[in-house]
């Protein structure tokens, strides 16, 4: 388990600002022993939920033809057939994972391929289980292409607490399966949108791990 790169500068600056205040908290009122200890521990309860958002998690690559692993740590709360009029322009069975703010929050590819389509949309912040927000809010969109030509699409939306969406590809960058692609801070939802005939391995409610859970099996 190592300390994601998005976290490290805040996780740094966060030490400096709670140290020091707890050091002048001490300076300016040393008698007050019970509050210097609610302080203290207060500080440490806050550096640690801040320490566990940008957990970056040690674990071999998955290395399957044909199937589709999860992009994101959360909870499996959409599986359905609907419409992707972005790109695809066509019927999909759409799964999304929504990420609670205690999730692991690196984004990693569901299949090996290059990135055929890539693009930032701004937007609002509803709530990431807001029916609008795949459509209204803070997302990317990207389509990855396998090498058998299968396309698929995978968005990251931010939600009501992340408001900051990081990505690190672009069109044309290739991607190994179980590599990294992006990382939504605090939180938020990850949608993939696979052919209709692709053969679902996962179910409501399902607990994912991001390049280790396996969510689909596409068609040869």
């Amino acid at each position: 388990m190592t300390i994601h790169r998005e976290g490290r500068v805040l996780l740094f600056w966060l030490m400096i600002i709670l140290v020091a205040g707890n050091y002048l908290f001490y300076y300016f009122l040393p008698d007050e022993r019970l509050w210097l200890n609610v302080s203290m521990l207060g500080s440490i309860i806050i550096y640690l939920l801040i320490l566990q958002f940008f957990r970056n998690p040690i674990f071999p690559l998955p290395d399957e033809d044909g199937v589709v692993f999860a992009p994101a740590d959360g909870k499996i709360v959409v599986i359905e057939e609907a419409f992707e009029d972005e790109c695809l322009h066509e019927k999909r069975k759409q799964i999304s994972i929504f990420m609670s703010p205690i999730n692991v929050h690196i984004n990693r590819s569901p299949i090996k391929g290059v990135v055929e389509f890539f693009k930032y949309h701004p937007g609002k912040y509803l709530v990431a289980w807001h029916p609008k927000s795949s459509t209204e809010n803070e997302r990317t969109t990207m389509v990855l292409k396998a090498e058998n030509g299968v396309k698929i699409l995978v968005r990251q939306v931010a939600g009501a607490m992340a408001r900051r969406i990081k990505w690190y590809v672009k069109e044309g960058s290739t991607l190994e399966q179980g590599g990294e692609f992006g990382f939504i801070k605090f939180g938020s939802r990850v949608d993939v949108y696979l052919p209709v005939d692709a053969e679902i391995l996962c179910e409501m409610d399902q607990k994912t791990k991001a390049g280790q859970t396996r969510l689909a099996r596409l068609k040869k």
